[in-house]
C-alpha cells in the first residue's frame, strides 16, 4: 500500500479508539479526513472540533463528494479505512466495495505507516494500553521525539496520538521511533514487524475469533516471530513459558526474570520499589499509579525503554510523573468520605487485578462494584471466571450485557452470571435506575467496570455522589 498518493481518507467506524488515532494522524499529515460512526461520543466530538467531518447515519448522501468519486484517477487518491465492527450489509461499506475503492483494515494501514520506522509494539490480552502509554511517556520524557498510536486517552497528553514536534527523515530511525499498541483482535497485530515487541499476557480472550486458547497462542507466536532481524522480544515470564521462546528477554512483577521488581511498598499512596535488570538495580523507583499490575507494567516499559539505552534518570522521572490512561484505574472522586474509580476491565483477570488492587489500597473499606459485561460470547466463555473475580467485591451491581457487534445468545445474560456468583450482596440494575440505586447504597469505595457504554454513566454518578456527600 502506497500512502504518498492518498489525498482523501474516509473511516467507517471513525469513533473507535484506534481508528480515531489514525484519523488524527492523517489530518495532521495534510489529508482530507472524514468518517462515519454509529453514535456520537466525546471522542467524535473532539474529532469534529479538530476539523474532521463525522456523521452518524448510514447514508451515502452524507458522505462528502470528494470521498466517493468513481472517476479512476480521483478514486486512486481515496483510501477507505474499515473496522470489523461495521457490518458487511452497511450501505456505505457496500458502495465502496462495489465501486472498487481501496479498502483497508485499520491494522493494515498502521502496518504501512510503521513499516519504515523503528517500531516498538506492545501486545497482550491485557496491560498493553497502559504499558504502551507508559513507554511512550518514557521516550517523551527522555527527549526522544516519538510517534505513538495508543489504545486509550493518556492523562498526561489528553490524546491517543502522540506526534513528533519536528518531522525528521525516516533514515534517522533511532531518533524517530513509533510506539504502537498491537491489537490481537482479528489477528490485527500480524500486520506489524516491530524492532522491539512486548507481550504482556496471553490469557484466553476473543474466542469468537480464535476458537480456543491454543489458536490464540499460535497467533501470538506468529507475532513474536515477526520481530525484525536484530530486534528484541520482551515477554512476561509466564508468556515465555506458554509460547516457548528461548531468545526472549523476560520480565515479571517479582522475579526471577531478566527484569523484575523487588522491595515493593506503598508510601503516601505511591508504590516505591526497585527494578532489577541485567546490568544492575534501579533503586527506589516511584509510581503514582495504583495497582501491583501497574508496577509490573512499568517493569515491562522499562525493559523496552532499555533497548534504546534510555538513562535511568529519565525512566525514573517518567514513571514518577506518569498519570495513567483514561478509564484505566481512573480516579473520579478521591476524598476521605468516598473514593470512586472507573476502569475499563472487561476480562476476568483484569477484574481480579483491579479489584485486588483497590482492596490493597483501601483495606477495611466497603467495596461496591458496578460491572457491565461486554459481549455475549465473552460472558459465555468466561462466566465462571467473571463470577469468581466479582465475588471479591463486597457489593456487586450487574448491568445488562453490552452486545457491541453481537446478537444475543440464548441462555447468556447478566442473570446467568449473577446466579454463578457466591456473594450474597448482589443485584441487577438497568442503566436508567443505576444512579438512584448507587446513591441509596451510600458506597465507601465505588468501582465502575466494563468496556461497553458504562463510561456514559460515570459523570452522572460522579455528580450525584458529590452532591450526596456534600449534603451529609
Amino acid at each position: 500500500m502506497q500512502l504518498d498518493g492518498i489525498k482523501y481518507v474516509y473511516f467507517l467506524g471513525i469513533g473507535g479508539i484506534g481508528m480515531s488515532a489514525l484519523a488524527r494522524y492523517f489530518k495532521v499529515a495534510g489529508k482530507e479526513v472524514a468518517g462515519y460512526d454509529k453514535t456520537a461520543t466525546p471522542l467524535t466530538d473532539e474529532l469534529i472540533a479538530e476539523g474532521i467531518f463525522v456523521h452518524f447515519d448510514d447514508n451515502m448522501d452524507l458522505v462528502p463528494k470528494s470521498f466517493k468519486s468513481t472517476i479512476n484517477d480521483q478514486r486512486s487518491t481515496i483510501l477507505i479505512v474499515i473496522t470489523p465492527a461495521v457490518p458487511s450489509n452497511h450501505s456505505e461499506y457496500q458502495f465502496f466495495k462495489n465501486n472498487g475503492f481501496t479498502m483497508k483494515k485499520r491494522s493494515e494501514v498502521l502496518g504501512a505507516i510503521t513499516k519504515q520506522l523503528y517500531t516498538l509494539a506492545v501486545a497482550g490480552t491485557h496491560g498493553k494500553t497502559t504499558t504502551s502509554s507508559m513507554l511512550a511517556h518514557i521516550l517523551k520524557t527522555a527527549g526522544i521525539d516519538c510517534t505513538a498510536f495508543l489504545g486509550g486517552i493518556t492523562q498526561n497528553y489528553g490524546t491517543n496520538l502522540l506526534l513528533p514536534k519536528q518531522p525528521q527523515p525516516t533514515n534517522h530511525k533511532a531518533q524517530t521511533p513509533v510506539v504502537v499498541e498491537a491489537d490481537e483482535y482479528d489477528r490485527s497485530f500480524l500486520t506489524l514487524h516491530p524492532d522491539v515487541a512486548v507481550i504482556t499476557s496471553v490469557d484466553a480472550d476473543h474466542l469468537d475469533i480464535y476458537g480456543d486458547k491454543k489458536h490464540m497462542e499460535e497467533s501470538y507466536s506468529l507475532f513474536a516471530g515477526q520481530v525484525k532481524k536484530g530486534g528484541k522480544l520482551i515477554m512476561k515470564t509466564s508468556v515465555v513459558k506458554a509460547l516457548g521462546s528461548k531468545d526472549a528477554i523476560s520480565y515479571s512483577l517479582d522475579g526471577p526474570s531478566d527484569f523484575y521488581a523487588k522491595n515493593i511498598s506503598i508510601t503516601g499512596g505511591n508504590y516505591v520499589y526497585d527494578i532489577v535488570h541485567p546490568a544492575g538495580v534501579m533503586e527506589k523507583m516511584t509510581l503514582g499509579l495504583p495497582g501491583r499490575h501497574n508496577v509490573e507494567n512499568s517493569v515491562a516499559a522499562t525493559a523496552a525503554a532499555s533497548q534504546l539505552s534510555i538513562a535511568e534518570a529519565d525512566i525514573r522521572r517518567a514513571l514518577a510523573s506518569f498519570r495513567g490512561v483514561k478509564r484505566r484505574f481512573d480516579y473520579q472522586i478521591k476524598t476521605d468520605k468516598l473514593v470512586f474509580i472507573d476502569d475499563y476491565a472487561h476480562h476476568p483477570e483484569e477484574l481480579r487485578a483491579c479489584i485486588s488492587s483497590v482492596k490493597e489500597m483501601y483495606p477495611g473499606k466497603k467495596l461496591t462494584g458496578i460491572f457491565q459485561p461486554h459481549l455475549y460470547t465473552r460472558t459465555r466463555d468466561f462466566a465462571d471466571g467473571f463470577a469468581q473475580s466479582l465475588d471479591l467485591l463486597d457489593e456487586t451491581i450487574l448491568l445488562d450485557i453490552y452486545p457491541a457487534r453481537e446478537l444475543p445468545i440464548e441462555g447468556v445474560s447478566s442473570q446467568m452470571l449473577l446466579d454463578k456468583m457466591k456473594g450474597k450482596n448482589k443485584s441487577l440494575s438497568h442503566k436508567k435506575e443505576l444512579v438512584n440505586e448507587v446513591c441509596r447504597r451510600k458506597p465507601e469505595v465505588l468501582l465502575t467496570l466494563g468496556a461497553g457504554d458504562i463510561d456514559t454513566l460515570v459523570e452522572p454518578l460522579k455528580l450525584a455522589l458529590l452532591k450526596q456527600t456534600q449534603l451529609q
